[in-house]
């Protein structure tokens, strides 16, 4: 998980929490998992969501990629 973290900068005294996992399974020659992460302040206020499309080849090399989107709340 801290390859997602990395990609969701977020600013000090906030924290993640993962809200769910959807295993897609293998498709295309890629393993692909969706995980939702919800941004809390310091008061615990959602402020955010994001989305984190994690995929990996099932062939070699095994290449993987990460794609996050954000949806702000509030």
């Amino acid at each position: 998980m801290e390859a997602h973290f990395e990609k969701m900068p977020i600013p000090e005294g906030h924290r993640l929490v993962r809200t769910g996992l959807d295993a897609k399974g293998s498709r295309r020659g890629e393993d692909t998992d969706i995980y939702t992460y919800d941004e809390i302040n310091a008061d615990g206020a959602v402020v955010a969501s994001y989305e984190v499309e994690d995929s990996m080849s099932i062939y070699p090399p095994f290449s993987r990629r990460i794609e996050v989107s954000r949806t702000a709340r509030g």
